[in-house]
């Protein structure tokens, strides 16, 4: 029975560079892992794992007959479909507290923090284990890419803290510029396919026994949109139809203005106006400062339903 670290079905880039490093991690305390991604890493993932010197993890879907040990999610929504065939034995994530349940006890690191890798960089300084240049490298750039540079509001002053203490191991003397470095990557949209576009950060929730789609596009400059926005409208119409969701909403993020513009379609539109106390548009508004699904959409959308 292999442990197998792995985070949710589309994987970003702290649920891939937190499944690396945690996998380095036990390896090290003598629980041999394997580092594994649910689906294709995104343009972002792969310019940091090029950077310090990583393949892609390996590829997999199913984890029947093995062990477990999720990052960076704890939805059944975002896990492998054989779940209830896996043995779960450890949990790591910095979103809330999802509707995977265990038949036995498991390690369990939750923090209310900006991101996973936050906390794997506590998870390697309880177990004593010395950080190497490239772990540090790609951890650093998973918490600046999920704290959008601290912009995020989730963003909170150990996420800060350990930034520039992994940046001193990796070597780093200007994290800031490597932070934009990355935005500029996952700003390069136009001739990329619509679907993998909607599909790049994107989750499905359960909210009150409705299927819901939230999909984020963080970019330096959201004007990149602009000539493609109708598309990716009519694009979450289909994904809505093909999955048969209540709901899909896509944030386009503009980290420099420090707002999304929010593409909605749904069974009842009245549902996200309410959740957000606003008038949506030919299917669009605009939330000024609005910047993290998981704090600033998600805990107002899901509510919304009851």
């Amino acid at each position: 029975m292999a442990l197998y670290i792995c985070g949710h079905i589309i994987p970003d880039s702290d649920s891939v560079c937190s499944a690396i490093a945690l996998s380095y991690l036990f390896n090290e305390i003598g629980r041999p892992a394997i580092p594994a991604s649910q689906g294709e890493i995104n343009p972002e993932t792969k310019y940091i794992l090029d950077r310090f010197g990583f393949s892609a993890p390996e590829l997999r879907t199913s984890f029947a007959g093995h062990e477990l040990f999720i990052t960076d999610y704890s939805d059944r929504a975002q896990a492998p479909k054989d779940l209830d065939e896996a043995t779960v034995v450890g949990i790591v994530d910095h979103h809330k507290l999802g509707d995977i349940t265990t038949s036995t006890p498991l390690e369990c690191w939750i923090r209310p923090v900006g991101c996973s890798n936050t906390i794997v960089k506590e998870m390697f300084d309880y177990y004593g284990v010395k950080i190497p240049a490239n772990i540090a490298g790609i951890m650093m750039c998973a918490i600046l890419s999920d704290t959008v540079i601290f912009k995020s509001p989730t963003c909170t002053p150990l996420d800060i803290k350990i930034v520039k203490e992994l940046a001193q191991i990796a070597g780093i003397e200007d994290f800031g510029a490597v932070g934009m470095e990355m935005f500029k990557v996952k700003s390069e949209v136009i001739g990329t396919p619509i679907r993998e576009l909607v599909l790049r950060d994107y989750k499905n929730f359960d909210m009150h026994g409705k299927k819901v789609g939230v999909g984020q596009l963080e970019v330096v400059d959201g004007s990149v949109f602009d000539s493609i926005k109708d598309e990716l409208l009519e694009d979450i119409k289909k994904l809505k139809e093909e999955e048969n969701l209540h709901t899909v909403a896509l944030l386009l993020t503009d980290i420099m203005k420090e707002g999304s513009e929010v593409l909605v379609t749904s069974d009842d539109y009245s549902i996200f106006e309410k959740a957000f106390s606003c008038k949506l548009v030919d299917n669009k508004v605009w939330l000024d400062g609005c910047l993290s699904r998981k704090k600033q959409i998600i805990p107002f959308l899901e509510p919304a339903f009851v």
